[in-house]
């Protein structure tokens, strides 16, 4: 059910203010609200319609950057920290939706991260190793077995439990509705300015109204206010296609979540009805909606090929194709914070390929600052964090 949006007509004051109403914002009132906060959330479209919507929803812990790169930029101990951290992320998420009841169509899957580019089945067998090491669950299955086990033909896999899928849209809609059971109240309106220099925190609205809030969360995807910086972070463009329902026998075991381990990685998932989504062709480019509509019928031609070398049982068609715009970071982890300069106001963005399972432990971090329960490990995710060392 769409969470009905109220008009601002007056000023007020708030214990926290959320701006932006797609599933980090709808986490974080969610779960503010359910621990007895006056909560407001504020957007300036239906929620739920800006990059959520355009989310393949595969929710996994495992991130854009390897076990061995972080371990090259951080050290191990760090690095494999980080990773606990994602996998209790999603393992939290999932507790979320069943003890809420959540309708989003959550579906528990394993994920199959595959060789590819210039990751050979050596390096990925020393990824195994490094997270055997580190506690992680997975499979190292070399060329046979994964070819005789899933009909993948590549190299060599890694085949983990622990990661999940799931409809965004209805996920976000679900989270909003249950903050609001909690008291939680969604405005239509746009944050125009932020003063966060008294007691408070001060926001003017496009109308005119100001919202005061003892704290303010930014939750607004890559499009954040210009006092919102990092060295770190850059906007890149994604692509995805979807086919036309398939029939059973022609989809791949058990609807695995799948990603490649090259740089420009591939993902692929299946839906309840059976289709197949295929993921990628990123630009690392901010471009225009206009430019990335033009791209579009070139982008699904390529996706489809890399979905024929990947799977050549699929009907070779898209029968959708859309596009997204997403901010990411030089070391692959989000930016989950208080902002620099700026007491009262957090952010979270930079999610990269992780925007839902990083959206959970946004909120997480968050509402544990708020309630004064700040823990050393949220330094690793810190907007002013320093710049990592370079991974091979």
């Amino acid at each position: 059910m769409q969470p009905a949006r109220q008009a601002v007509d007056r000023d007020f004051r708030s214990d926290v203010l959320i701006v932006g109403a797609g599933v980090t914002g709808a986490l974080t009132a969610e779960h503010l609200a359910s621990q007895g906060l006056e909560v407001c959330v504020v957007d300036r479209q239906r929620p739920g319609l800006g990059s959520t919507a355009a989310s393949t929803a595969m929710l996994m812990w495992e991130l854009d950057r390897s076990l061995s790169d972080l371990t090259i930029m951080y050290g191990f101990e760090r690095a494999a920290n980080i990773y606990r951290r994602s996998f209790s992320a999603v393992s939290g998420l999932t507790e979320l939706v069943n003890s809420r009841r959540l309708s989003c169509g959550l579906r528990h899957r394993r994920s199959l991260y595959l060789a590819a580019g210039k990751i050979s089945a050596r390096e990925l067998k020393a990824e195994h190793d490094l997270r055997m090491r580190a506690g992680l669950p997975g499979d190292y299955l070399d060329h046979l077995t994964l070819l005789e086990e899933f009909g993948l033909y590549r190299e060599a896999s890694i085949h983990s439990i622990g990661s999940a899928d799931a409809d965004p849209l209805l996920l976000c809609q679900a989270l909003l509705d249950a903050a609001a059971h909690h008291g939680a109240v969604i405005y239509d309106a746009s944050a125009e300015n932020y003063d966060s220099s008294g007691q408070a925190a001060v926001v003017e609205l496009d109308n005119g109204h100001v919202i005061e809030a003892k704290h303010v969360v930014l939750a607004t995807g890559y499009v954040m206010p210009d006092f919102v910086t990092s060295s770190l972070h850059r906007i890149s463009s994604s692509f995805a296609i979807a086919t036309p329902p398939q029939s059973q026998g022609d989809l791949w075991r058990d609807g695995a979540l799948i990603w490649e381990a090259s740089e420009n990685y591939s993902y692929a998932r299946t839906t309840p009805d059976n289709r197949i989504i295929m993921g990628g062709e990123d630009d690392d480019r901010a471009i225009e909606p206009e430019e990335r509509d033009h791209a579009m019928p070139a982008k699904a031609d390529a996706l489809l090929h890399r979905l024929n070398g990947l799977w050549s049982h699929a009907e070779p068609v898209a029968e959708f194709v859309w596009s997204g715009t997403f901010g990411t970071t030089t070391d692959g982890l989000p930016l989950i914070g208080p902002v620099p300069g700026h007491p009262r106001i957090h952010a979270a963005y930079g999610y990269g390929g992780n925007g839902i399972t990083y959206g959970y432990l946004a909120s997480r971090i968050i509402g544990a600052s708020i309630a004064g329960s700040r823990q050393p490990w949220f330094d690793d995710f810190a907007i002013d964090r320093d710049a990592p060392k370079a991974a091979a």
